[in-house]
């Protein structure tokens, strides 16, 4: 009984040595680690004016880059609007074209020709052509005769008495006949207008 007592005795110093080594171990571990990681990244305070400062420089450079893409946009969409507006009555004079070289034949015809009557057929045939080609570009003739005089469309020229009383207020002639495209009015109809 005495010898195993003496041996259980033993171990238990044996056992607390080891033990204390082993904290001892992961003490100092984590001392080199703290150690390290203290040298890895220095802890840098930074005033509150220092801050500031910082902060209004990375504001300015925001600012700075900010302005010069918008001054950028502006050119750009200056540039397109000027190229816009040079090539914008491109289309509709590609549709013209056509009707330009039916007036140049009947010029050519109208030399040679004895018929009034198949000239005045051919001007009328391109003259449609022109007015039909207008129309699908969204040109529109107003309708100004016998309807009521308005400033929004109409252009007086002069006053008249009227021949009867229901054309008072009314346009009795048109001397210039007056066009919309896409019903906006593009050019107003010069009436007489009945008093």
């Amino acid at each position: 009984m005495f010898s195993k007592k003496k041996t259980n005795d033993t171990q238990n110093p044996a056992t607390e040595n080891t033990a204390e080594e082993q904290l001892n171990k992961e003490i100092t571990n984590e001392n080199q680690e703290v150690k390290e990681d203290a040298s890895a990244e220095p802890v840098v305070e930074i005033s509150a004016e220092e801050q500031l400062k910082l902060d209004n420089a990375a504001l300015n450079d925001k600012y700075l880059r900010l302005f010069a893409e918008f001054d950028n946009y502006k050119r750009r969409t200056q540039k397109e609007r000027v190229e816009l507006l040079q090539t914008a009555g491109k289309d509709v004079i590609l549709t013209l074209l056509p009707i330009l070289d039916d007036f140049d034949r009947a010029n050519k015809a109208a030399e040679n020709a004895t018929d009034i009557a198949s000239i005045r057929e051919g001007v009328q045939l391109v003259h449609t052509k022109l007015k039909n080609t207008l129309a699908q570009k969204g040109l529109k003739e107003m309708e100004s005769l016998n309807t009521v005089f308005n400033t929004d469309l109409h252009e007086g020229i002069t006053n008249v008495p009227a021949p009867t009383e229901e054309l008072k207020g009314k346009v009795i002639d048109e001397l210039e006949k007056g066009y919309t495209l896409n019903d906006k009015v593009i050019r107003f109809a010069k009436v007489v207008v009945g008093s």
